[in-house]
C-alpha cells in the first residue's frame, strides 16, 4: 500500500510519520512508494515504525 494511501485512510498516523522523520505529506514519492520502501530509503527500522503506527491506531479506537 502506498504511503499516501495510508495517510489518507488513517490520518491519525501523520504524527507518527513526522516523529520518524518521514515528511510524506506533499512528497511525490508517497503516491507510489510503499511503507517498507519509504522506511528503507530513509534508513529507518520498519519494525519500529510499524509498531508505532499500530499503537497510534489502537489509541484512536479507545
Amino acid at each position: 500500500m502506498p504511503v499516501q494511501e495510508i495517510l489518507t485512510k488513517y490520518p491519525e498516523t501523520i504524527s507518527v510519520f513526522q516523529d520518524h522523520g518521514l515528511h510524506c505529506i506533499g512528497c511525490f514519492a508517497a503516491a507510489f512508494e510503499t511503507l517498507e520502501q519509504g522506511a528503507m530509503a530513509h534508513g529507518l527500522d520498519i519494525d519500529k515504525l510499524l509498531k508505532d503506527l499500530n499503537l497510534s491506531l489502537e489509541k484512536e479506537k479507545h
